[in-house]
């Protein structure tokens, strides 16, 4: 039991940041300060170019920052609600990647999800991924 477990009678909370959790929350880290910095500046400075695109960088840095904070948490509701971000991110990341291929006059401007996170690196399309089997793996093993 952890010292915030004892004498409460509840479970110990599930430890997502372990082994390969560890590396998937320093990337998620990583991930939020990019997309959070980029929609900022994006947003004050150049919005009415192309608001699509810069919304959804900031929608992306809302649900990055949010599985950051979830998988340090720990506990099985943080894991189910990171799973259930990390399956609407991955909808979200193939949804906007296939959109900026069949329709790229529709995104003046790329989005961290733009051509599957291609300006990333493609981590925001293997991010999700990863995310889902490590949250799955961490609850067999719980």
């Amino acid at each position: 039991m952890t010292a915030t477990d004892e004498g409460t009678g509840r479970a110990p909370r599930t430890r997502l940041v372990q082994g390969p959790g560890m590396l998937l929350v320093w990337l998620y880290g990583v991930m939020s300060v990019g997309a959070v910095s980029r929609s900022i500046y994006q947003i004050a400075t150049e919005f009415d170019r192309a608001p699509l695109a810069y919304g959804l960088s900031a929608v992306a840095a809302v649900v990055y920052a949010f599985i950051t904070y979830t998988l340090v948490r720990g506990g099985e509701t943080a894991r189910r609600a990171a799973l259930l971000c990390c399956a609407a991110e991955l909808v979200g990341v193939l949804t906007v990647g296939t959109w900026t291929l069949v329709d790229p006059s529709a995104f003046p401007d790329a989005t961290v999800w733009s051509d599957y996170g291609y300006g990333y690196i493609f981590i925001p399309v293997l991010l999700p991924v990863t995310g889902i089997w490590w949250l799955r793996r961490s609850r067999e093993t719980a």
